[in-house]
């Protein structure tokens, strides 16, 4: 069985496919897990490999997509969204509303409605690079294309 016949990189994949028919999932020999695996695999800068990172607030779950060479700021996310008590969100929440596991998290074809926010430092580069249902499986993009297809919201959440 192909990675692309799994059911998370099938359903990301029909997410990118009705936004732009051009989109191609890219399937990695090597694992994508982290964004430095990625970029080595890409050959491209860590920075343009979009780390996907789900954080529970309060009962809500935002996605927050945040440049590879970049950590997200929990004090600039809890101001960002006026909330108190922001955590990273458990593997198992993040398998729930996601529908994907850590490593393979994508941007877009979530289970559940999750807000996303999009870190500014992303418009640094002309492609990005996401990932698509599985820790082996890309997808590339831009910097406009992100916002589109996620319809996030864009922030200075970074460190």
């Amino acid at each position: 069985m192909s990675l692309l016949d799994k059911e998370p990189v099938k359903r990301a994949e029909k997410f990118l496919k009705n936004f732009d028919q051009s989109l191609e999932v890219i399937v990695l020999e090597n694992s994508a897990r982290t964004a430095q695996d990625a970029a080595t695999a890409l050959a491209c800068d860590v920075g343009a490999i979009v780390k996907s990172l789900l954080f529970k607030a309060e009962n809500t779950f935002i996605l927050c997509l945040v440049a590879g060479d970049k950590r997200c700021s929990l004090n600039k996310l809890k101001k960002v969204k006026d909330k108190k008590d922001i955590s990273m969100a458990s593997p198992e929440e993040v398998k729930t509303q996601t529908g994907y596991t850590i490593g393979g998290v994508s941007p877009v074809g979530h289970l559940e409605r999750i807000e996303i926010i999009i870190d500014n430092s992303l418009e640094r580069f002309n492609e990005l690079f996401a990932a698509a249902g599985h820790p082996n499986c890309v997808f590339k993009t831009n910097y406009n294309d992100i916002q589109k297809i996620t319809n996030g919201k864009v922030e200075d959440i970074i460190e």
